[in-house]
This record gives structure tokens, C-alpha cells and sequence, in this order.
């Protein structure tokens, strides 16, 4: 084996005997575990906040604050195009009214517009994914405007600031 690989295994043991550990520590009753809804609010604020570690290189790169890297952008319009589709698990009932949530309570109304808006962020993601591998400057910058505007558009609809 080489080392890379073991290195890796060992970290992934590592991570794994760790997170388990996190998880197991201690005694825990019902009451004091997270509600499937909290752990649903955690887990989109979670890959919202890694999409937002992904965004902020581009966009940098795209409204020219920091040179283009065809590389890095590719690489991160990558990522965003994977993380994205989670988040059509993130939003079940059981988060509604929740604490700590920014979503606007016409959503729930609404939801129909919500999915839509939902779905073309996805295909916006996926459009940036395709262009930025082309290594096009121009292309790519354009595809991640129109990708942070179909951010902006449901935030403006069904976000609170």
C-alpha cells in the first residue's frame, strides 16, 4: 500500500472513531436529542455554508477582485454542482417554524414557486459545472452570474436577512 493510502485510511479510521464517539458521548435522553426538523435545519445550513465557501473564490474571480484560475474555479463550480442537489432534502415540514431558520413563512404557501426556484438554481449549478471545465474566462464568469442570480431571486423571495 502505498503511503497516500494509508495515510488515508488511517485518517478516515480516525474521523470515524471520532465522530462516533461525538455522537455515543455521554448519556442522552430523548429530550435533549435534536428533533428530526433541528437536525434538518442543520444539515441545510450546513451545505449552504459550504456552497458559500465555494462561491466566494468565484466570485472574487468573476467580478475580477482576484485573478481568474481557470483550475480553482472549475474545481469549486464542481463542488457547488454536487452540493446542491442536497438541498432538496432540507427543506421537509418539520422545519417549518423553527428557531434559527431565515425562511420566510410564505414558503410553505408557496411551495410550488419554492421547488421551481429550487430547480433551476440546480440546473444553474450544473450549467456552471459544464462551463467553468471548458477553462473560459468570459463563459464561465457569465455562468456563474446567472448562477448567483438564481440564488438572489429566491433569497429575495423566501429569505429573511
Amino acid at each position: 500500500m502505498s503511503f497516500h493510502r494509508t495515510w488515508f485510511h488511517r485518517t478516515l479510521g480516525a474521523l470515524a472513531v471520532a465522530v462516533t464517539l461525538s455522537f455515543g458521548a455521554g448519556p442522552v435522553s430523548a429530550q435533549d436529542r435534536p428533533s428530526k426538523g433541528e437536525q434538518m435545519l442543520k444539515y441545510r445550513k450546513a451545505v449552504y455554508q459550504t456552497m458559500a465557501w465555494n462561491f466566494g473564490p468565484m466570485a472574487a474571480m468573476a467580478q475580477d477582485k482576484m485573478p481568474f484560475d481557470a483550475k480553482e474555479f472549475a474545481l469549486r463550480a464542481e463542488r457547488v454542482a454536487f452540493i446542491a442537489p442536497l438541498l432538496k432534502e432540507a427543506y421537509g415540514p418539520e422545519t417549518r417554524d423553527l428557531p434559527g431558520s431565515k425562511l420566510k413563512p410564505e414558503m410553505w404557501n408557496q411551495r410550488s414557486d419554492f421547488d421551481h426556484r429550487l430547480q433551476v438554481l440546480l440546473d444553474r449549478t450544473s450549467e456552471l459545472a459544464r462551463t467553468a471545465k471548458t477553462g473560459d474566462a468570459a463563459q464561465s464568469k457569465s455562468a456563474f452570474i446567472a448562477t448567483a442570480n438564481a440564488c438572489k431571486a429566491c433569497h429575495e423571495q423566501y429569505r429573511n436577512d
